[in-house]
């Protein structure tokens, strides 16, 4: 049976269309500032050209960005702790919410009360520093993973769709002598593709865009992310180069806010690659827990 659509309902659509769409250009338009000026010259940059198109259409910031060693440094750290730390939270999260998820297991809302304090009282700075020196992960990439290894609010999400997964299931693995590690690696966690998927895009962010933990914890420059040379580029404001490099004469008028320009762009383009593989997954994922069947 079709509905008939009314006028106040074509209204409505219009209006949410208008809307969406004003909200998605306020988004999309200071990245498309940031394109432009990474491909402008840096006289235009200076003068304040440069708005949603390049001026004086230039390739240098670019290869600025290809020959500097230590932002291509910086960028595979960043690779490594968001890889490396996305998976652990993976399987840390997925390990902890499944027993959780279970009616038999003992003890179950004890646990699942602290986990809530958590979430609701963070544990200030200086402690976590202290703890962080005794466990000796200063000064390490285990410290931008370990601490963040489960987050409280992706852990509810993710205990909520195991809590889906029929109990018929389990209990036929049981009986057909699969352990519960075993019936949480071969069929929970397959089945739970659209919430590991949900997941993995939240961790994924939080790892590349971390600030903070680097900041606090690592004093080596060799370890520091992208954000950290971000951040220093930032500081600096200026453009470093080897004056024995054969394009040390080409890069003197290069523009150091198109260089931050053309490698805020660089750190973005990661993730805009690997979203579009999990979208179908995300979208699933963000009903879950919404619907009670």
């Amino acid at each position: 049976m079709k509905h008939r659509v009314t006028t106040g309902m074509r209204i409505f659509n219009i209006g949410n269309i208008i809307l969406l769409a004003a909200l998605a250009m306020t988004m999309f338009l200071p990245y498309l500032n940031i394109l432009a000026q990474s491909f402008s010259s840096s006289k235009a940059i200076t003068n304040g050209l440069v708005a949603l198109w390049p001026v004086d259409f230039t390739w240098i910031n670019y290869k600025y960005v290809f020959q500097d060693p230590t932002i291509w440094r910086a960028f595979l750290v960043s690779v490594i702790v968001t890889v490396g730390g996305t998976a652990i939270n993976l399987v840390m999260t997925s390990s902890l919410a499944y027993p959780l998820s279970r009616q038999e297991y003992v003890g179950r809302k004890y646990i699942m009360m602290m986990i809530l304090f958590t979430m609701i009282f963070s544990a200030p700075l200086i402690p976590v520093f202290i703890l962080i020196k005794s466990l000796g992960l200063m000064n390490s990439l285990w410290a931008l993973v370990v601490p963040s290894a489960i987050s409280a609010f992706n852990f509810f999400i993710m205990r909520s769709f195991f809590m889906n997964i029929p109990t018929e299931l389990i209990d036929s693995s049981r009986i057909d002598g699969c352990g519960e590690l075993g019936i949480l690696w071969k069929i929970v966690v397959p089945l739970s593709k659209p919430a590991m998927a949900t997941m993995g895009i939240y961790y994924a962010v939080y790892h590349w865009n971390s600030y903070t933990s680097a900041l606090y914890y690592l004093n080596d420059r060799n370890l520091y992310p992208l954000q950290i040379k971000l951040r220093q580029m930032i500081d600096t404001d200026t453009v470093s180069m080897d004056p024995n490099s054969a394009m040390f004469s080409e890069m003197l008028n290069v523009s150091p806010e198109g260089i931050k320009m053309a490698t805020v762009f660089i750190a973005t383009i990661p993730i805009l690659m690997v979203y579009p593989f999990l979208q179908k997954y995300f979208v699933k994922g963000m009903m879950i827990g919404s619907v009670k069947t």
